[in-house]
């Protein structure tokens, strides 16, 4: 399943974040492929490392490489699928705030899973997984236009934020927990970053909301 975008609503304010932050991977990953892998190691984060407290910058800097092509398009189609309507309502600088914050959790929980691992973990997928957790919180009944892939066929339907989100969540939870019985030598997928972000993004999403809305929210 590919989402599209959300065909219930439309964003009342222009999405500069959204658009900047798209614009800052775009341009990072240039970077990667004409600095190589010597650019992509020195700002990705390796777990072991940060428990002995080196390259604590790269919880950060790890949030905006990406290990290919697949990997940056993936998760840009899915964050401009979220992200325009949750910076509408959480407001620019809230939602900048937010989205860095859910990296930065979504890092801690990938290295808090495995310290002693010596593999890069890199990409954008836990902050983009807390837009997704807030948008399902915020507006859970809107229906997202989504690619659907069904054996040789393709079509376009148009699913309920909360199934199409849940089960991507689902996804990725019973991917965690068959990853933490295995152990790891080489790459992978961080599900606990996707995990740890998601479940950021749901129990803070609503709390970036400026407070007159909050207010409204309760009175209806």
């Amino acid at each position: 399943m590919i989402p599209l975008g959300d065909s219930t609503r439309r964003p009342v304010n222009f999405p500069f974040v959204t658009l900047a932050i798209i614009a800052v991977n775009a341009f990072v990953f240039v970077l990667e492929l004409l600095r190589g892998d010597a650019f992509i190691l020195r700002w990705s984060l390796v777990p072991a490392h940060i428990w002995t407290g080196h390259g604590v910058t790269t919880i950060f800097t790890s949030m905006f490489l990406h290990a290919g092509w697949e990997h940056i398009i993936g998760n840009m189609v899915f964050f401009w699928a979220f992200a325009p309507e949750m910076e509408d309502v959480m407001g620019p600088l809230r939602f900048l705030l937010f989205y860095l914050l859910g990296g930065l959790v979504a890092t801690l929980a990938q290295v808090t899973v495995s310290p002693d691992s010596t593999v890069p973990s890199l990409g954008a997928s836990g902050a983009i997984a807390a837009a997704m957790g807030a948008f399902v919180t915020t507006y859970p009944r809107d229906r997202i236009r989504t690619v659907l892939f069904l054996g040789f066929f393709v079509r376009v339907a148009y699913v309920p934020a909360i199934l199409l989100i849940g089960l991507w969540f689902l996804t990725q939870l019973f991917s965690g927990v068959g990853a933490l019985a295995q152990v790891q030598t080489g790459g992978g997928v961080a599900y606990m970053a996707h995990i740890g972000g998601f479940v950021y993004g749901t129990l803070t999403g609503r709390l970036f909301e400026p407070s007159r809305r909050r207010r409204l929210q309760q009175l209806k």
